[in-house]
């Protein structure tokens, strides 16, 4: 399908969304879009330690579990009572 495509038809397209959003807000929809890539890339990416190497599923959920066994603050602010 996309095979057929020729630079008249990329021409078109590109007229069509300079009439879509103008001219002068080009400049911020390629500069959002490339923002969004960066994010994408980040988060699709493995997690490194300080000296290179990537961190493995099993430090992952050693900390995760950590975090689930510490205390936490209760938002009330009222001390819970231990029974």
């Amino acid at each position: 399908m996309l095979s057929n495509l020729t630079g008249w038809h990329f021409l078109i397209i590109l007229v069509v969304i300079l009439l879509l959003f103008g001219a002068p807000k080009l400049p911020g929809l390629a500069r959002s879009l490339g923002q969004s890539m960066k994010i994408f890339k980040s988060e699709i990416t493995p997690e490194r330690t300080d000296d290179g190497t990537p961190v493995s599923s099993a430090d992952s959920a050693r900390v995760d579990s950590a975090r689930a066994d510490s205390p936490r603050a209760d938002p009330s602010g009222t001390p819970n009572p231990k029974a």
